[in-house]
């Protein structure tokens, strides 16, 4: 099924949760987005059923090797996937940085850690960390990363600013930070756009500038811009 029906098909599905400083899953894409108690009811998408947010098409659109390499990341870095899910990224970012580097695969869910621990169990990697964090605070060691990857997890952020400063604390000098949103006015996976949840590139811009950050490079996707910021 294509992710756009897919999508139209599981809208219809409604979790009442409790509100939590948890996160809302994102139909279409597979990846789970920072949620906090205020102004929003939890509506999580089970563990158990994350496959089906995984299409076989995801790769053609998502474009991860392309994401990977404006970010630079190679053989031997040390990254991390925030906001990672079932761990779609994870797994790609293990690969490329291979044995010698390492991956923490962060997320605000337990759940979604301990399906990412038996899914790379299963791929056979050895170099992936899963790490509990919180809404602004995404629990990563200080000065220790080459890049950062936040796909589809901006938008629900509370406290944007604070969160990419605890982001950038956690690079090395000249590590990057990308973060891949959905362009708004676009169709596609993801949420509607009706929905009023897809950032502008210029507020992400705004945001890095107040942290104290600056932007690298920018990169258009099928349905999704790439910001990379650094000092």
């Amino acid at each position: 099924m294509a992710p756009l029906a897919l999508a139209l098909a599981l809208s219809a599905l409604s979790f009442q949760l409790p509100m939590t400083n948890a996160h809302a899953w994102v139909l279409g894409v597979g990846r789970w987005e920072l949620q906090t108690a205020a102004g929003r009811s939890g509506r999580l998408f089970p563990p158990q059923d994350l496959g089906l947010l995984e299409g076989p098409d995801r790769e053609a659109w998502q474009k991860p090797d392309e994401i990977m390499d404006v970010l630079g990341i190679a053989d031997g870095a040390a990254v991390a996937d925030i906001g990672a899910g079932a761990g779609w990224f994870t797994i790609r970012l293990a690969r490329r940085v291979g044995p010698n580097g390492l991956v923490y695969a962060q997320d605000v869910q337990p759940e979604m850690l301990g399906a990412i621990r038996r899914r790379v169990a299963r791929e056979g990697l050895r170099n992936v960390e899963t790490r509990l964090g919180s809404d602004s605070s995404p629990n990563l060691p200080p000065r220790a990363l080459d890049a950062v990857l936040i796909v589809d997890v901006y938008p629900e952020v509370t406290d944007r600013i604070a969160f990419l400063r605890n982001l950038a604390a956690s690079l090395k000098p000249g590590g990057r930070i990308g973060i891949v949103n959905y362009r708004p006015g676009r169709g596609g996976p993801g949420p509607a756009p009706s929905e009023g949840v897809r950032v502008e590139a210029v507020s992400v811009e705004r945001d890095a500038e107040a942290a104290g950050l600056r932007v690298l490079a920018r990169q258009d996707l099928p349905y999704q811009y790439l910001l990379v910021l650094g000092r």
